[in-house]
């Protein structure tokens, strides 16, 4: 029997180059709107990234393929695995987020103040500031926000996940506002392009990580094709259920670990692809 083999992906110049003009102009206006809201404290402030980014994936030729529902309102902290920067494309058309992110990407040019805008927590790598970390994701949850913490601490080719950093879920333990926190796993899996499946092989097309270089990678990706990314969110638990952050931070790495294995071999039911307003 021979090997199945990964599809050519062709890569247009003339399609990344398109894309690459639509996203500006879709972008540089409402970067100064989004600045001011904010400097308002505008409740339109919260929703007008959603509704950017449903835009963006459209621009980008992203298909996002949601398999349940974020937990409801209040203090939540989603926690993924991490593939790619499109990641935050694709989360934040499905609920009103905020990102947990390396303190370096702040001062990345464009993209450090896209951050910025989403009203993203920039935290460090110093275990010995644990305590501060926590202290600035609690002040954003209890303001009543619903965060996303990349567990693994960086992304990775999408194939396995990296062992998730318990330090970074010592946030669970808190209780916003007297109520226990809302921890909701969240698998994020790029699993077709143009209609096809996509290999191991094929995953770097999308997946950004180790020494790879931002600028080559995203005009990669806006020359490829139709590229679906199917996010799957399991049940919202709390910190109670496991009595320790090893505990709950292990039921959240096995949990999307099972899950990423499944949807990269299509062996979930697909659900209808997130329409756009």
């Amino acid at each position: 029997m021979s090997a199945v083999r990964d599809p050519v992906v062709p890569i247009s110049r003339p399609r990344a180059a398109a894309r690459l003009l639509r996203y500006a102009v879709a972008t540089l206006p409402l970067m100064p709107l989004q600045a001011l809201l904010l400097a308002l404290g505008a409740s339109l402030a919260r929703r007008l990234p959603r509704w950017y980014h449903r835009r963006c994936c459209a621009i980008l030729g992203l298909e996002v393929v949601a398999h349940g529902a974020p937990a409801g309102t209040g203090p939540t902290l989603f926690v993924a695995n991490h593939v790619s920067y499109l990641d935050i494309v694709a989360l934040s058309t499905l609920a009103d987020l905020s990102f947990v992110a390396k303190r370096e990407v702040a001062s990345w040019p464009f993209f450090g103040w896209l951050a910025r805008l989403q009203r993203t927590v920039f935290v460090g790598r110093d275990r010995r500031r644990v305590d501060d970390e926590r202290d600035s994701l609690a002040t954003a949850l209890a303001d009543g926000r619903a965060l996303v913490l990349f567990a693994e601490g960086t992304s990775h080719d999408g194939t396995r996940l990296k062992p998730f950093k318990s330090s970074l879920l010592a946030v669970a333990e808190l209780a916003p506002e007297g109520r226990p926190l809302t921890v909701q796993p969240v698998t994020i899996a790029y699993t077709r392009v143009d209609g096809m499946p996509i290999g191991r092989h094929l995953r770097p097309f999308y997946a950004w990580f180790g020494d790879m270089e931002l600028a080559s990678h995203l005009w990669r990706v806006l020359g490829i094709g139709r590229v679906t990314i199917e996010i799957e969110f399991h049940e919202p638990v709390t910190f109670a259920r496991f009595g320790s952050r090893k505990a709950l931070t292990r039921y959240c790495e096995e949990t999307i670990g099972h899950a990423l294995a499944a949807l990269n071999a299509g062996r979930r039911h697909a659900a209808a692809p997130l329409g756009l307003p």
